[in-house]
């Protein structure tokens, strides 16, 4: 009787173990390291990657699978600059560039760090952190880095308070890569003021974070949607105190910028053409509105690690 009564017990516990398991590994699987270095300044965040099957052109056939990564404005600020150009009409323009991102891979054997991966990837859409929503999509060079693809909670209902969640992220950068904590949805809703006088919205997460952790994605732990996107780390007051833009608000900006093809995966995304076309700040930001770094509490500072090296 006691052996049948063991027996039972790792019936009912063994598929938990294997199911947490297998989503441990898949969030591996998508989370990266961004790696922004420019001039005598190197900033290091995370990102989330997403896998497409592209069309190389509107009339074309052939198709090629793409990655893409989802991170944090500021991560890859580093990487921005502004050039004045002088335009047919004798007019001052001022033209917006970024320079390429690394995105960092990491490969485990048997438990032992082999090597990384590091890959070249291209600014295709940012929003600054000031005054927009502080989101950027960059697009991997290689294609099929990897095969790995996140999912998006793409649902109406808020996530509750309380709900078990799970942070993948490079907690210091890229010796921290690939680290997975736990914690749970610990308030919605946060209106916070960052300079542009509307506010934005965030949640806020017990899930333990560190400088290097901004960009990296928040997942429900348990459930039927377990192992889906519901938010991006991006700034703290602690290892416990934690503010994510929610996946609701990245919904409403990529519907505003035509961006949904990259949240959720049965929309059809444009060809690699037209996207290689696509502006990557929207018409706001061109038009050189202010950039005010004030009305953000201190104790909110963003999770990146940054270096500043020796020329």
């Amino acid at each position: 009787m006691k052996c049948l009564y063991l027996l039972l017990i790792l019936v009912f516990i063994t598929p938990s173990y294997a199911n947490n398991t297998n989503l441990a590994t898949h969030l591996q699987e998508i989370s990266v390291t961004v790696r922004a270095e420019k001039k005598h300044s190197k900033a290091e965040g995370s990102g989330v990657i997403i896998t497409r099957e592209l069309k190389l052109t509107p009339d074309s056939n052939e198709t090629k699978k793409v990655n893409f990564v989802w991170t944090a404005g500021h991560v890859v600020d580093n990487l921005r600059s502004v050039r004045s150009v002088i335009d047919s009409q004798g007019r001052d323009r001022k033209t917006i560039e970024f320079t390429e991102a690394q995105i960092v891979k990491e490969l485990v054997e048997e438990g032992r760090k082999v090597g990384e991966l590091t890959m070249d990837a291209v600014v295709i859409k940012y929003s600054d952190a000031d005054n927009g929503q502080d989101l950027a999509l960059l697009m991997v060079r290689k294609q099929n880095f990897v095969t790995a693809s996140a999912k998006f909670y793409l649902e109406d209902k808020i996530i509750p308070i309380g709900t078990d969640l799970f942070h993948v992220g490079s907690l210091l950068g890229q010796p921290g890569a690939n680290s997975m904590t736990s914690g749970i949805v610990s308030q919605v809703g946060r209106v916070r003021n960052l300079g542009s006088g509307t506010g934005v919205v965030f949640d806020q997460t017990t899930v333990t974070a560190f400088p290097g952790s901004s960009g990296g994605g928040v997942f429900l732990a348990e459930g039927d949607n377990a192992g889906q996107y519901i938010g991006m780390l991006t700034r703290g007051a602690g290892e416990g105190f934690n503010l994510v833009v929610p996946v609701r608000r990245l919904k409403k900006w990529c519907k505003e910028v035509d961006l949904m093809w990259a949240l959720d995966d049965n929309i059809a995304p444009p060809p690699l053409s037209e996207i290689k076309q696509i502006k990557v700040e929207d018409s706001a930001m061109e038009a050189n509105l202010p950039m005010s770094k004030e009305g953000y509490p201190v104790k909110f500072p963003f999770l990146i690690m940054k270096q500043t090296q020796k020329p």
